[in-house]
């Protein structure tokens, strides 16, 4: 997505995101069930769009919390189907509450999100693809592609020559 370095920088939304989160590891269960959840409202949607919307998104499934979301039920759906400040699409958000319910299933096996990442890794892409697939609901290619390139799984998120790509490989200890 090396484009994204190009039209990013100085953008209201974009640019705050290149700069400081696309890339960077995440390591709480909160955050990576949200950016999770982001890819999934994406879908077939602007990342301009769901950059807008990030905030009423966050308040309307309460932070992301894997525990609240799981707990949802009809009333919930129809609450976020009704708030017109979030992208209101049933099967997104069918996917949301139910990978929050898959999330509490992987953190009792692996203790959070992060460790069962963890303990996949590395991964090529496709098996990566296969592995959501088996484990989360919405979760086709783009989105897992997208989701693993935005916290730092898979190469891509930057140009080489970005400076936020510098800055990462910085952090590595890298010098690729």
């Amino acid at each position: 997505m090396s484009w994204y370095c190009d039209v990013a920088p100085g953008h209201p939304f974009h640019g705050p995101y290149h700069d400081a989160e696309y890339g960077f590891p995440l390591t709480e269960d909160p955050a990576l069930f949200e950016r999770l959840c982001l890819e999934i409202f994406q879908a077939g949607l602007s990342w301009l769009i769901v950059l807008k919307k990030r905030e009423s998104l966050r308040a309307a499934f309460d932070g992301f919390d894997p525990v609240k979301v799981a707990g949802y039920g009809e009333a919930e759906v129809e609450r976020l189907m009704a708030d017109a400040a979030i992208i209101r699409n049933r099967r997104k958000i069918s996917a949301v509450i139910d990978n929050a319910g898959r999330l509490l299933t992987l953190n009792a096996q692996y203790g959070s999100f992060a460790r069962w990442l963890d303990a996949h890794d590395p991964r090529s892409k496709d098996e990566w693809v296969k592995l959501f697939k088996r484990t989360f609901a919405f979760t086709g290619g783009e989105v897992v592609n997208e989701f693993l390139m935005s916290i730092g799984y898979l190469p891509g998120a930057h140009r080489p020559d970005c400076p936020v790509q510098l800055r990462l490989n910085a952090m590595k200890g890298s010098t690729e």
